[in-house]
């Protein structure tokens, strides 16, 4: 379905994934050094993981998005096993490197842009808004899994709506 009327700008729409990475952020943070690389419940990947792969969606995406050219998601740096960070101060790092390149990307789109149907990663197929939705909606998911982890380890996670 498509329309022409706007229900959310695109500074918005940044306004908003910049919000819940603000928050993932705060969940990397609140993790031990030991158990953000180590810990899992019941198969689940340690956060770590979920968190890297985050980061090689974000600006992989967006670049998809200007370029019209995806890269497959196992060819993305940060996702081969020697490119990881492997402790909590690099993923941090690495966390605001991305939150940088996703400003600096984002104005980048042209606004006729969220309409186009794309292939994202050879994988996810829709529109350009749908896929920024994923994006946001992947995050939302695996931190809710960051958020467990934590409850069970006894540490309090922050407020969901403190974005």
């Amino acid at each position: 379905m498509s329309t022409t009327s706007t229900v959310i700008s695109p500074a918005d729409l940044l306004q908003h994934w910049q919000g819940h990475r603000n928050l993932t952020r705060r969940v990397i943070e609140a993790f031990p050094e030991d158990k953000l690389f180590n810990y899992s419940i019941g198969g689940m990947r340690p956060f770590s993981q979920l968190a890297i792969e985050m980061l090689g969606m974000a600006v992989p995406s967006l670049n998809g998005v200007i370029t019209k050219t995806w890269e497959k998601f196992e060819d993305i740096e940060i996702t081969k096993k020697e490119n990881q960070p492997t402790t909590k101060q690099a993923l941090l790092e690495a966390w605001d490197k991305t939150t940088e390149e996703i400003n600096a990307l984002w104005p980048k789109i042209d606004i006729s842009r969220f309409q186009d149907v794309e292939v994202a990663f050879g994988l996810w197929e829709g529109p350009v808004y749908w896929l920024i939705f994923y994006n946001i909606d992947n995050e939302i998911h695996h931190r809710g899994q960051g958020y467990v982890y934590l409850r069970s380890l006894g540490i309090e996670p922050p407020p969901f709506w403190e974005r």
